[in-house]
This record gives structure tokens, C-alpha cells and sequence, in this order.
């Protein structure tokens, strides 16, 4: 019996074993499978690409129609690469993540059609359009293309359910405004409001170290108060004083509103609603925001009788913008000119690389303005800055970059978008030029540096830290369940001081500006662009199109063409730039994630992964940040 017991381990070790190889073989014919197609499908869109000479497909505009403008996404200043692989994932399980919509491609467009006699008019459908607070100049720059295009005499219609506070700044400038009888047009101003977690922390006993200077620099104060400071409420009041006026006074002048007509409706929305006994759409049809409510195949009769049928007569005449986009393409260089680059730093600014649309990485944008230095074609260049700040040392290796530029004798002009404070003024102040548009939130000269720790959490559930090293900065080997040493805190904090008086240095050598000057108007305090220009943070009010032919003049050049200078991904790259993440979800093993984003629960899972997002953007190798946080509106 022993020697069966034992032959029949053996035996079952072999098929056992058999079996796992067998296994492990399948999951590599998979994986190679998978791989394969993969190649199939990039080297066929590559192929594709390459005989379409990296243009899109031919779009038909059809005459008489009219560019219907539906931007799907938030409205940003650079959009993230679209992944069509990944794309169609998202889609396969249900996964609704908003797509970006860059302000410029929808000013293109409007451009475009305005002397594009195939187009006869305009179409705002604005409902799936999300602007934050903070793109105040985006959609100014937007209203200001659409009065442009009026000038062609083309008409210019507005249709929706309801118009949110940003969406109705756009569609303010339609010569009518159409809006369902169940809508509403709600405008309630500015403002800036945060969480306050002083109490809370100490309730968990999370110790926060906080490092700061500036009398203004409110970005760490949720975690050591209670409630927003004197100073911060001065400081972001007026700012958002100027946001609000200029909203209302633009609104107020394209509907021929009568002074303070905003405000009162901001104001008294209780007693005017019951005026229209409680209805939304009648109050905002009787006040002037909205010429007619129509519900939906109303505004849709309308619009077939305004510019006829389609062909198959069950839509209006028109051609959508995504469409538009592609039928008119993008200028090409004639590659005679010489050039005027243009490159972009949207969004948080961190340490090393980082994908056009997601952050602005200190090393990806160096080597954009190293490129634009090497090249002899380009003569100048406009540096747009769309930036709430982050990372000192990746600012401080942009600003590096510009330097050689303007070593090399090429001129830079910085061209603020909507936010430019804190790194993004940083990284814009040694330019020769700085413009700016009036609602473009700015300043925030200051530095800060937050650390917590968890020692007194750790020591309720019983959890202490104890031990030796060789040195008294041994024991930030086991800070964060250990205490912060005390010398530890004061090399911080010299740090923080150290580098906030370089910030100085950096504002006062760009600006030619008195150190301490830049000191009286810094401490961390946000400026609005029109109040920044009187500060002498920035020298004219203008948009891009402005900064652009500042750059051209001050380079001599009479004829130019203007090329962006990108990180370029291939079909092949984008195919494959994921695709181990990819074939995880192809597994099922991100099916979870894609399922919760369905849930209940769907805008709390949202929140915190903002948070996720928010503290993996800090990661400067020095741990000092020059960052706006209060500048950064939802």
C-alpha cells in the first residue's frame, strides 16, 4: 500500500503538473494572440494614416447648412490625447467619462464658418458643454468669435433645455435664444468655498506640519482652520468681483439689458420667481435672457424652416462641429515662412513627463522650448501658460529653457490663458512680453509645504515608533508613523522661506521690477488680469491671437506661420502606449472599476479619485510647491 500511496503522489504531481503547463501555455497563446491583433490593428491604422498623408477623411458640408455648434466635454485649453482603442473600451463597459473640448478648435470653427459661404448660420446647443468657473476667459474668448461672426450677417440661434451659468454667457450672443418650457436660466455669480478640516484632523489626531509664506497664501489653511481668513476673503473677493462684473456687463451688453440687470436677478431670484408663480422659464423669458420657449420638436421645426431639412428630413440642414473640425482641417506651414512657435503649459505643473492634457510636465515642456531653440526656422515664440502652479523645481527647469531663448535672441511672448498664478506666474515672468486677459486669474506669488503625520493616530490604536540612528535627522526614517523631528521642521521651513525669496528673485530679475515691490504685491495673493496689468505683473489685456503678433513684431516678421509645437503620437504609439493596462481590462480585472462608475455612489467615487489625482500631482523632489489652490474654481 505504501508504495501505491506513494506512485499515485507521483502520478498526480505529473498531470498536476501537466495540467499548469498545459494552462500556462494557453495564456501564452493568448497573450500572443492579443498581441498580434493588436499589431495587425496599429499597423493598419498607421498604413491608413500614412495614405491619407495624416489628414482627416473628406467631410461634405452641404450647402445652405449651418455649423452646429454642440461641443461634447469640459472646455479646456489643452485636450488630453484621445485613445480610439481605449475609448472603445471605456464604452464597452459603460465607463462615462466626460471627453475635453480645447476652447481653440471651437474659436477655429466659428472662424472658419464665418467666410465659409457653404455655411449659412450658426447653432448653439450648448447642453453638454462644462466649463469650471475658473475658464472665465475661455468662454469670453468664445462670445467674443461668435460677435465676430455675427458681422457676416448669418443668423445666430440658441436652443436648449436649460442654460447654466457658463453655458448662458455663449449663448447670450444668439441673435434669439430658444429654451424648453420646463427650463431655466440660473445665474448665481462667483465664489470661492472649501472644506475645513482643522477640527476633524484633530479629532483623528493627524498632525499637520504646515510650512508657509506670504500673508495671502491660503492653499494649506483647510488644514489649520476652521473657516476661510480675513485676508484670503479680501484677496479672493476681488478677484471674483471682477469675474462676476465682467459676466454681467457682457450678458447685460449682448441683450441689451439694462445696467445691474444681472445682479438684480442674482440677487431678488425669490421674489422675481414668485412673481412668475414659480416658473423658471417664463421668469427668464420675462426678463429678457431667453426670446422663446419651444419644447423640443418645436425648436427642431423651427430650425428645419430656418435653413430647410436634411436629406433624410428627420434633422435641420447643418453640419455638426466635430464634423466641421475636420472638413476645414488645420493650416499647414508652407514651410517657407519663418515660424513663430507656440507652445502650451495647461494645467498642474509636476516634476518630470507628462501627456499634453493631463499635466504640464517640467521636462515634456523643456523639451518643446528646447526644440523651438534648436530649430533655425522659428524666430519666436508664444508661450501659452493655462496653469494653477505646482511643482518649484519643474517651474524652475522651464524657466531655464526660456532663458536660453531669449540668450539665443529669440524673442518670448507668454500669453496667459485662464489661469496663469503661483508656478504658472513663475514660469511666465521672465518673458519679454506678458499678456493676459482681464478675467485671467494671476499672482499668487508664494510657496508653501504641508506634511502630516500619524504618530498620536497610531499611539490610540496602541502603535508607537521607537528606535536609533546616527544622526539627528535619523528619524525622518519613520516620519509619518513617527513624528516629525524638530530639526526636520526647521530645515522645512527654511527651505519654504529660501524659496519664496527666489521666487522673488525669479519675478523681480523677468519684471525688472524692485525686489521688494514684488514682495508688497506677492504673499501669496491672486490678482485678476486688468488689476495684474496696473500691478505691472503683466504689461497688456489681449488674447493669443494679440500675443501672436507681438511676438511677430518684435522678431521683425511681416509674414509667418504659427506651429505648435506638440509631442506628436502616432497611431501605433496610441495603440500600444497602454496596452499591458489595456489587456488588463480586456481580462475583466478593471470590470469592477468600470462598474462603479455606474453606481449610486458614482460622484463620491469621482471626488476621491480627484483627491488621488490631486495629491499624486505633488511630487517635487524638494517638497515645495508654488501653487493656487484657491485659484483652481469647480
Amino acid at each position: 500500500m505504501p508504495s501505491e500511496n506513494q506512485g499515485f503522489s507521483v502520478w498526480g504531481f505529473i498531470k498536476g503538473f501537466g495540467k499548469l503547463l498545459i494552462g500556462f501555455l494557453l495564456l501564452l497563446q493568448g497573450i500572443i494572440g492579443l498581441v498580434v491583433m493588436l499589431l495587425i490593428v496599429g499597423v493598419i491604422v498607421s498604413v491608413s494614416d500614412n495614405l491619407a498623408g495624416g489628414k482627416a477623411a473628406r467631410v461634405d458640408v452641404p450647402k445652405g447648412a449651418a455649423l452646429l455648434l454642440n461641443p461634447q466635454g469640459v472646455l479646456v485649453e489643452q485636450a488630453e490625447e484621445v485613445d480610439p482603442f481605449e475609448k472603445a473600451l471605456e464604452e464597452a463597459y459603460g465607463v462615462d467619462e466626460p471627453d475635453q473640448v480645447e476652447a481653440r478648435d471651437i474659436i477655429r470653427a466659428i472662424r472658419k464658418a464665418k467666410t465659409d459661404e457653404r455655411v449659412a448660420g450658426l447653432v448653439l446647443d450648448l447642453g453638454g458643454l462644462y466649463a469650471p468657473a475658473s475658464s472665465a476667459s475661455k468662454l469670453h474668448d468664445i462670445a467674443a468669435a461668435i460677435e465676430d461672426f455675427k458681422t457676416s450677417e448669418k443668423p445666430v440661434i440658441a436652443v436648449g433645455d436649460y442654460y447654466s451659468q457658463e453655458q448662458y454667457l455663449i449663448a447670450s450672443r444668439a441673435d434669439e435664444i430658444l429654451m424648453h418650457g420646463f427650463g431655466n436660466v440660473v445665474l448665481y455669480g462667483y465664489g470661492s468655498y472649501e472644506a475645513y478640516i482643522k477640527s476633524l484632523l484633530e479629532k483623528l489626531k493627524v498632525t499637520s506640519h504646515i510650512f508657509r509664506v506670504g500673508t495671502f497664501k491660503s492653499a494649506v489653511e483647510p488644514f489649520m482652520r476652521d473657516d476661510m481668513s480675513p485676508e484670503a476673503k479680501e484677496a479672493n473677493l476681488a478677484y471674483l468681483s471682477v469675474l462676476w462684473r465682467e459676466y454681467a456687463a457682457s450678458v447685460e451688453k449682448a441683450r441689451a439689458l439694462p445696467q445691474g440687470s444681472v445682479q438684480r436677478y442674482a440677487d431678488e431670484m425669490p421674489p422675481l420667481l414668485e412673481q412668475a408663480n414659480g416658473d423658471f422659464a417664463k421668469l427668464a423669458q420675462r426678463y429678457g435672457l431667453v426670446d422663446d420657449l419651444k419644447s423640443r420638436p418645436q425648436q427642431l421645426a423651427y430650425l428645419k424652416e430656418k435653413f430647410g431639412a436634411d436629406k433624410d428630413g428627420k434633422s435641420f440642414k447643418h453640419v455638426a462641429l466635430s464634423r466641421y473640425l475636420k472638413a476645414v482641417g488645420e493650416a499647414e506651414p508652407d514651410g517657407e515662412a519663418p515660424n513663430i512657435a507656440l507652445v502650451t503649459a495647461a494645467g498642474v505643473i509636476v516634476d518630470g513627463e507628462a501627456p499634453a492634457g493631463v499635466a504640464a510636465g517640467g521636462d515634456t515642456i523643456a523639451k518643446l522650448l528646447k526644440k523651438a531653440h534648436d530649430d533655425e526656422n522659428v524666430k519666436a515664440v508664444v508661450f501659452r501658460v493655462d496653469s494653477p502652479g505646482g511643482s518649484a523645481f519643474a517651474s524652475e527647469i522651464i524657466r531655464e529653457r526660456l532663458l536660453e531663448l531669449k540668450e539665443a535672441g529669440k524673442p518670448v511672448v507668454v500669453s496667459m490663458g485662464s489661469l496663469a498664478a503661483s508656478g504658472g506666474y513663475w514660469i511666465s515672468s521672465p518673458a519679454d512680453e506678458i499678456w493676459a486677459a482681464p478675467t485671467t486669474i494671476t499672482g499668487s506669488i508664494g510657496i508653501f509645504g504641508l506634511l502630516t503625520t500619524f504618530e498620536n493616530t497610531a499611539a490610540e490604536i496602541g502603535v508607537y515608533v521607537d528606535g536609533v540612528g546616527t544622526s539627528r535627522l535619523s528619524p525622518l526614517i519613520a516620519t509619518g508613523v513617527g513624528p516629525l523631528p524638530e530639526v526636520a521642521a526647521e530645515l522645512i521651513q527654511q527651505s519654504v522661506e529660501e524659496g519664496y525669496e527666489r521666487f522673488l528673485r525669479v519675478v523681480s530679475e523677468g519684471r525688472g521690477l524692485e525686489r521688494d515691490y514684488i514682495d508688497s504685491i506677492g504673499q501669496g495673493r491672486v490678482w485678476i488680469g486688468e488689476t495684474a496689468q496696473g500691478l505691472k505683473l503683466v504689461d497688456k489685456l489681449g488674447d493669443l491671437d494679440a500675443a501672436v503678433a507681438a511676438a511677430a513684431e518684435r522678431a521683425g516678421l511681416e509674414e509667418y506661420d504659427v506651429v505648435e509645437m506638440v509631442e506628436k503620437l502616432t497611431p501605433f504609439q496610441r495603440i500600444f502606449g497602454g496596452a499591458a493596462a489595456r489587456a488588463m481590462k480586456l481580462a475583466g480585472l478593471d470590470f469592477a472599476e468600470a462598474r462603479a462608475h455606474q453606481s449610486a455612489l458614482r460622484k463620491l467615487f469621482a471626488q476621491i479619485k480627484g483627491e488621488i489625482e490631486l495629491l499624486d500631482s505633488f511630487n517635487d523632489p524638494s517638497g515645495l510647491y508654488a501653487r493656487c489652490l484657491s485659484c483652481e474654481l469647480r
